[in-house]
């Protein structure tokens, strides 16, 4: 009987599945071994009909939830004017104490970022006497950069490797792997044989792999070309007999400029932190390296995402590693270097690893800034389309809801109190990310316009707009801070751009509300909306623009 139903069961999802997202699947019953959830992609990869039915349906809540709110909330205008009043008026006070709290931890982040800036780390490691790795002293320790590129000038490539070469670290213990792609052609070789040429010598070891093209089975992208580099790195580190747990690997993405002072204060987090083999270490993103090339809305935006990260350093609970970070080469091994099929690569790895390691792995936050390129173009409609692609392309992290869900269920020992606070707050988070701006600057104002004579009529209809924008002046105050702060946190200032441009840049963040609908909520929507539908995307690198070749040090930032 027990069977028989389960058949029944099995063959009514396959008919909701196939009638809600218009999807074949196998009907053979295939299972899935252990671990083998780590490394799907996305539905297509499972063959089992009931896990691929489950896959497909958490690929699709976070879209189902998205668009119940915004859908929601024009219907509720128009038949239910003064509920929809009040829950508008509820969530506008819950977002300003949300930012009220938020910007603590802002300021909070970016205090202890400046003063770790001005730590001696080299001084701090010759004093610690305690390790938490089986080493006789901090020089034990190799740090293995993977520097993934495509298309990037040779010259924003050279700058991020100088930086490792200007560090206050012993070169000798850097291993640097450049990961280019066979699809960029002979330009690709040509930059790697050049930076080879520059490098070689420099570092411990200097080694080139090149990622080849039309791979079965995986999104050409950063986290492939990785795990293509990651086995040479093993074979590598092999040949020198360095144990595993002596290497820390820091992903470094093309454009990234390390600060003197990063693997300094990374080993000393690594040697000091609880099981560091089981931990990522995450550096704080300041997309500056461009600044002051960028338009107005770009340099908004990426001072937006820099507060973003800064102020998630605060909540190491919550955090998730993000573009460069690093972990225990021992890590990866044990997960296997494989990333198919995956586009937000940086979240991915941080998810294997829990699931593979039973909810045992966590995030650190390191306090240290790492500078990036802000978001640049030759003109500025060009500039807008690549911060929406850039944006969207974030926001397909969303992919990852469906992933660990999907593992929580597989994987029974990760304690339940632990699955529930993580799924809250990944759902919760990429729902607000897509729907808050909506409801605070535009939806907020639908009752009044659907809502009738007789809803135009009450106090609640007069009084709505004027709280609305009473809490919009109130929020002015935060942006103000963070005027002041995105200015102190600006390289320094080229006699040929001037300081009156720092009055500019601080009248820009007018452009705020603007962005945050259509460069924020918008492309997390469309992100949503293509998971909701199984129309998948592939990776998309955002491309590398300066002006002049004159980009700042990490000495002067």
């Amino acid at each position: 009987m027990e069977q028989l139903r389960s058949r029944r069961l099995a063959r009514l999802g396959r008919l909701v599945f196939i009638q809600v997202t218009g999807v074949q699947i196998p009907s053979g019953p295939l299972n899935m071994s252990q671990n083998t959830y780590l490394t799907i992609g996305r539905a297509s990869d499972i063959q089992d009909p009931g896990d691929r039915v489950l896959f497909r349906f958490f690929e699709m809540l976070p879209g189902i939830l998205s668009w119940t709110t915004i859908i929601g909330a024009v219907v509720f205008s128009w038949l239910f004017p003064q509920w929809t009043a009040f829950f508008i008026i509820a969530f506008v006070m819950y977002w300003l104490l949300r930012t009220v709290y938020f910007s603590f931890h802002l300021r909070s982040g970016y205090k202890k970022m400046r003063e770790n800036e001005n730590i001696d780390w080299i001084a701090r490691l010759n004093d610690l006497k305690e390790y938490q790795v089986d080493i006789t002293s901090w020089r034990d320790l190799y740090h293995l950069v993977i520097i993934p590129t495509y298309k990037e000038s040779y010259e924003v490539v050279a700058q991020s490797i100088r930086s490792l070469k200007s560090a206050n670290y012993p070169s000798d213990r850097l291993i640097v792997i450049l990961a280019i792609e066979e699809r960029e052609g002979e330009d690709g070789i040509q930059k790697a044989e050049r930076l080879k040429k520059e490098f070689q010598g420099v570092f411990n070891e200097f080694l080139v792999t090149i990622h080849p093209d039309g791979v079965a089975g995986e999104i050409a992208g950063k986290g492939a070309n990785e795990a293509w580099a990651g086995p040479k790195a093993q074979e590598l580190i092999d040949q020198k007999k360095i144990p595993y747990e002596r290497v820390i690997v820091t992903s470094l993405d093309a454009d990234t400029v390390v600060y003197p002072e990063y693997f300094g204060c990374l080993s000393y987090y690594y040697l000091t932190t609880e099981d560091p083999q089981r931990t990522s270490f995450q550096p704080i993103p300041l997309f500056l390296n461009n600044i002051w090339q960028a338009n107005p809305i770009s340099k908004i935006f990426s001072f937006a995402s820099t507060f973003w990260h800064t102020m998630n350093q605060e909540r190491p609970e919550k955090l998730v590693t993000f573009s460069t970070h690093a972990m225990s080469f021992q890590a990866l091994v044990d997960v296997g270097f494989k990333l198919p099929n995956v586009v937000s690569d940086d979240s991915r790895i941080f998810w294997q690893c829990f699931l593979y390691y039973d909810g045992d792995y966590k995030v650190q936050p390191i306090y240290y800034p790492i500078s990036m390129d802000a978001n640049a173009a030759p003109n500025f409609l060009l500039t807008l389309r690549n911060m929406y692609l850039q944006q969207r392309r974030w926001a397909y992290g969303v992919g990852e809801i469906p992933y660990f869900l999907f593992g929580f269920v597989k994987n029974k020992k990760i304690p339940m109190k632990k699955k529930i606070v993580m799924t809250f707050e990944l759902l919760e988070s990429h729902w607000s990310w897509a729907t808050s701006s909506f409801l605070i600057f535009i939806l907020g104002w639908l009752p009044l316009f659907l809502g009738g004579e007789v809803f135009a009529d009450t106090l609640l209809s007069y009084s709505l707009p004027r709280f609305i924008s009473g809490m919009m002046t109130i929020s002015m105050v935060g942006i103000i801070g963070s005027v002041f702060l995105s200015i102190n946190l600006l390289p320094e200032t080229k006699p040929k751009y001037g300081r009156g441009k720092l009055v500019v840049f601080a009248l820009q963040w007018v452009f705020l509300p603007f962005l945050m609908i259509f460069f924020t909520a918008l492309p997390a929507l469309d992100a949503q909306t293509r998971w909701m539908f199984g129309k998948y995307m592939g990776f998309w690198v955002t491309p590398k623009f300066r002006k002049d070749e004159a980009t700042p040090s990490a000495t002067s930032l």
